[in-house]
Order: structure tokens, then sequence, then C-alpha cells
């Protein structure tokens, strides 16, 4: 069953635990680079275990529009990429996909590469903080493009080729490490980028682009050297499995005292997540398929809880969390580094009946840099409450998730709007719910 616009309420008749198995597939924070990446080729390129989102529609939708053939494969979730026939594309086709994802940006420098220009639309994506993407267009001038700015959106060209250059990043942030990675690959000379981010998705993206016949070296300080190359071939890649939504339904099985099993799931990158699963009092039991999620009984505990970058605990991890925390006995302290917006989907947890209180002040650890900037990025969590069910609009693809784990821990039914939003990143997320037992659906139509 696909979800589409006209489903965008889902009904969820709370109160009962979530037990049965799910497979999660490639990470919505890979594939979908992965697949730029194809652009750089000169011959075609293979793409293992991607998912069924919303993020891999729209990549696959631009590819084409610049006249990339994309076909499945041979085996279920395998897409093939042909980039032999890159074209300029039409701009009021490419402003089709404008609001509908950041990804968008990171088709500058490879088109800069194939085509000696790019147009990209104004962006979307989810509102949780500022992601501001002056910074994507400063860096590609230092490799040399010139960039004019329109009404519709951003026009870049590049009349030499691009060059390597020197970029340190005010943050490790991953679009801006992906966005260097992927213009520097073709560029002349060496690029040396410091302070980058070092995502295990990260990782995978440099193993995509080393197997088309880039040379990049990852040192222990956070620098990355890529020393340009003239041509790229293409790749055969089994992208990584999704941990950001392992650890969601992991923390579904915590709050409504159930019993997940997620195939797919993969104990090396999810290390951080699992320690602190452990402290709040949930069980897990990995084996080489997967790992099974449960609450094991009795009462959970509070914590205190920062998030950072990789191998900090992800932001990602951050929101489904907390709705288990609020089942947690005593209270919670989480500060919330990466994005300052991120915790304001509390304030519909506390309408169910959490007690929530958010601050200004960076709590439980060190400062940060939202710190003195007046934003609500830290939060006590008090429990444990009773969550009833209520009227909720997901304001975010994380909080999204997090509300449909209040819905089904909660007592009662709750009306979920904007559920399209979850199909950003969640591949098959009805279905998945069904398998586990939840009683959801669609207005009109019983699904579980």
């Amino acid at each position: 069953m696909t979800v589409n616009g006209s489903d965008d309420v889902l009904l969820v008749h709370g109160g009962t635990p979530l037990e049965g198995e799910i497979r999660v597939r490639g990470a919505k924070n890979l594939v979908p680079k992965a697949m730029v990446a194809a652009l750089l080729g000169s011959e075609p390129s293979r793409l293992r275990n991607v998912p069924d989102i919303r993020d891999v529609r729209v990549v696959r939708g631009l590819l084409q529009l610049h006249g990339v053939t994309v076909r499945p494969g041979e085996e279920p979730g395998e897409l093939v990429m042909d980039p032999t026939h890159v074209e300029s594309a039409n701009v009021a086709d490419i402003d089709a996909h404008a609001g509908s994802s950041r990804i968008p940006i990171l088709l500058c420098g490879p088109l800069l590469h194939r085509l000696g220009h790019a147009f990209i639309p104004g962006l979307g994506g989810c509102d949780i903080g500022g992601r501001p993407i002056d910074f994507h267009f400063e860096v590609l001038r230092q490799f040399g493009a010139t960039i004019e700015k329109r009404a519709d959106g951003q026009f870049l060209e590049a009349p030499r080729r691009l060059r390597g250059t020197k970029i340190r990043l005010p943050y490790p942030s991953v679009g801006a490490t992906e966005q260097v990675l992927l213009t520097a690959v073709l560029a002349e000379g060496v690029t040396e980028l410091s302070n980058a981010a070092v995502e295990p998705e990260i990782e995978d993206l440099i193993c995509v682009l080393q197997k088309m016949g880039a040379i990049i070296a990852m040192d222990t300080d956070r620098t990355i050297r890529v020393t340009g190359v003239d041509r790229l071939s293409g790749y055969n890649h089994r992208a990584l499995p999704d941990r950001l939504e392992a650890a969601s339904w992991a923390s579904a099985a915590l709050a409504t005292e159930g019993n997940i099993y997620v195939h797919g799931a993969q104990q090396r990158s999810m290390m951080t997540f699992l320690n602190t699963y452990r402290k709040v009092g949930g069980a897990f039991e990995i084996d080489d398929q997967g790992i099974r999620f449960w609450h094991p009984g009795g009462q959970l505990k509070s914590i205190a809880l920062e998030t950072d970058v990789h191998p900090g605990f992800q932001t990602d991890w951050q929101q489904p969390l907390v709705v288990a925390l609020t089942q947690a006995t005593g209270l919670s302290i989480i500060h919330e580094t990466v994005y300052e917006s991120r915790l304001g989907f509390t304030s519909a947890l506390n309408q169910m009946g959490a007690h929530i209180q958010l601050y200004r002040e960076c709590l439980g650890g060190s400062n940060c840099r939202f710190g003195q900037r007046n934003f609500l990025h830290s939060a006590v969590v008090s429990g444990p409450t009773k969550l009833q069910g209520a009227d909720l609009v997901i304001p975010d693809l994380r909080g999204g998730f997090s509300y449909l784990i209040a819905a089904l821990a909660a007592q009662g039914t709750s009306r979920v709007h904007g559920i399209d939003l979850i199909n950003r990143g969640y591949e098959n997320f009805m279905e998945k719910l069904v398998e586990l037992g939840a009683k959801v659906e669609l207005p009109g139509k019983a699904l579980g």
C-alpha cells in the first residue's frame, strides 16, 4: 500500500505493545547521496539495498531530468543508473522539485563537472533549525564556480575546471562534508577539508567514491584529503543499513512495552545508541541478521543525555527516545547541541500528558553554540506519566515518527496529521506498523 497525499491522516488506537519483526534497508542519509555520485561516473553504477522512500524518488526524478537512465536492477531494492548522456534539464521541471528536498544542492558539483553549469531551485527539508545553504555556495565558489542569484533559484557556472582548495568547516556539518566530497573528486589538485563530519554514512559515501576511482584519505583529526582525478567510472555498492530508522523502532519497542526484531540493524554503527538504550533499561540481543529490542519489564531509568556529531549520540535518535523517557522514573535531562529547534516537538507530548520543560541554558553537559543565543535547546523530562490520545500535526521527519510512537503508547485514539512526511525516511512504515500489531487505520479504511 502506498500512502499518498489524500491519505495524510492516520488514526492510532494506542495501548498495544508493538511485537514482531521488521526490516530496515539502506540509510536515508546515504542512498540519495550515492545516487547523486553516479552523476560523476562515465559508466553505469549499481546501488543495492535501496529503500522505497520519498527522498529516493526525488533524486531519481532529478537524475532522469538530467538525462540519467535509472532502472531497477536484478534484485529487489537495486537501482542501475547510467549517466552516459547527461544533459541540461528544463528549469521549470527542476523547479517542480523545489521544496521537496534539500538534496538538489548536492547536484551542483557533479553537474558543474559534467556540464559546466547547474541550476538549483529553492530548497525544502525538515524545519528543525537553521541549515543555511549559503555555506554550500561559498564552498563551490572556493572551487572556482560562479553563482548568479535568480528569482527562482541559483544558477551556477564553472568557466574552467574546478580547482582543489583548503576548507575548514565551522561545524562538522554532514551536508557540507558531502558537498566538498562530491565536488573535490574531479577537481584539479588536492582538496583539504578540516573539521569534517565522519558519520558512518559519510564513510560509506567515501567508499562509493573510492570504488569509482577517487583518491580520498581520512585522518584521525576530522581532516579529509581528496586528490582530484581526471575520470571516474561507475560503482557497484550495497548501502549500509539505516541506523536511525533502526533506533526509532527500538524506541517504539521501549515506549510501548513491546518486542521488535529489526532485520538489517548493525551493532557497529549503533554502539552509542545501544549503550544509552541499556542505561534507560531497554534490552537488546544482537545476531548476524539484526538486533532484537524489547522492554524487559520493571521501571525505566531516567538519564542525562547530550546529542552530538558522530561518534556522539545522534540528534536523530533523540526525539524517538524522548517519548520512551516520558515513561522513565525520575528526571531525564536532554541537551540538544546539533539543531537548535529540535525540541519543539515536545509541546505536543505535553498535551498528551507528558511533563517536559524546555530551557535556553545548556543543561547537563558542556556549553554549546546555542547556549548564548536564546534557543530552547535543553529539556527536563519528568516521569513516568500516562499519555492520552490527542490530535497531532507532524512537524518534521523524526518528530513525526516520535508522535507515532507517543500515539501508540498512549491510551485512547490519536489523529496524526501529515503522515506523508514520514515517507521521506521510513520505508513502508504503515505496513510495518500493521505487521507489529499496531491498531491503526486510515479514515474509512482499516489497516490493523
